[in-house]
């Protein structure tokens, strides 16, 4: 009886081991069945800014190659890093990616978070636009030279907004006035969830210049409430050429972007990772996307995995020595 029993036993377990064994073999040929459900897509940053209207652009077109919805969630809040937080806490199941932005090389200098490139699986680099400077249409400022003889002329009288404390558009006018020897606290900066309320903001008078991109300020400009003055770039935008870039206009060699890209939680399967980017570098050589960004105004940039995570590590140290340099970090 216990012999029986026993055998019994052995068989049972031996049942198990071998349907195990077959369910790990089975993981690669499920993870090529990815995706069969709908996937979520963390957008850091609020509605009607540059990184939504990227992350939903590439969201319907990765639905077209991945046969799967691809929902758009903005997670706001924290200078960027609530959203963030949240793609680097998710499954690493790809079904939740995200839209991670410069802010990734910069957070974790201020001590927000302790989240950098390297919390992520890296998909690709699709976009990178340079700050511009911009003031309300009713502005007395006509020119760039016109707002930094005023600031220099009224310590802490000029406010300033477009993203959080610190944030990269902060960054951006902080380093053009240290740039031009101008003490980067005698513009002071109100904190705002993103490109659009800081013009908002500007509009209503209750700051002074939005030191954002073109392509998030494009329909306040052409809605002539807008004035662009300049463009931290090397070369002049091809949606407002007329824009002068900072080294026309004051022989300042100062130049900042903002860049984004997608990316997984860290540790989703290999082959999962490997569809998505692929998806993704289709997406960005695509003709729908090219059409999408140029119309607003956007820059492509593409980089596969790799070459993503060595970027990311590039301007995580840039950013640092340039934060520093500007007195945003001790």
């Amino acid at each position: 009886m216990f012999t029986r029993t026993r055998r019994s036993f052995v068989a049972q377990a031996a049942g198990v081991a071998a349907g195990l064994a077959m369910a790990v073999a089975a993981m690669p040929s499920m993870a090529q069945n990815y995706p069969t459900r709908p996937i979520t897509m963390v957008c850091p940053w609020g509605a009607g800014g540059g990184t939504d209207a990227t992350a939903r652009i590439i969201a319907s077109l990765l639905e077209k190659e991945l046969g799967q919805p691809v929902t758009v969630v903005n997670r706001t809040g924290g200078s960027g890093v609530v959203g963030h937080s949240a793609i680097a806490a998710a499954a690493p199941d790809g079904y939740t990616i995200g839209v991670a932005t410069v802010e990734i090389g910069m957070m974790h200098w201020q001590g927000l978070t302790e989240l950098t490139g390297t919390s992520y699986t890296p998909i690709g680099l699709v976009n990178a636009d340079p700050a511009g400077v911009q003031v309300r249409t009713e502005s007395p400022y006509k020119t760039i030279q016109d707002l930094l003889a005023a600031i220099k002329a009224n310590p802490g009288k000029l406010k300033a907004s477009g993203t959080g404390q610190g944030g990269i558009w902060h960054l951006a006018i902080a380093g053009l006035l240290r740039d031009q020897k101008i003490d980067p606290a005698t513009v002071p900066w109100v904190p705002s969830n993103g490109a659009a309320p800081g013009l908002q903001d500007m509009i209503a008078g209750g700051v002074d210049l939005a030191p954002v991109s073109l392509p998030e300020s494009r329909s306040l400009i052409d809605a002539g409430k807008v004035r662009s003055l300049a463009i931290m770039a090397e070369e002049p935008a091809a949606l407002y050429p007329n824009v002068p870039t900072l080294k026309k206009a004051i022989g300042s060699d100062w130049t900042m972007a903002a860049w984004r890209g997608i990316v997984a939680p860290k540790g989703i399967p290999a082959d999962v990772r490997d569809k998505l980017a692929a998806a993704i570098k289709k997406i960005a050589a695509s003709k729908e996307f090219n059409d999408f960004m140029s119309k607003q105004g956007y820059g492509v940039i593409y980089k596969a995995p790799d070459d993503f995570a060595s970027f990311m590590a590039k301007s995580d140290k840039e950013l640092g020595a340039t934060m520093k340099a500007v007195g945003l970090i001790k």
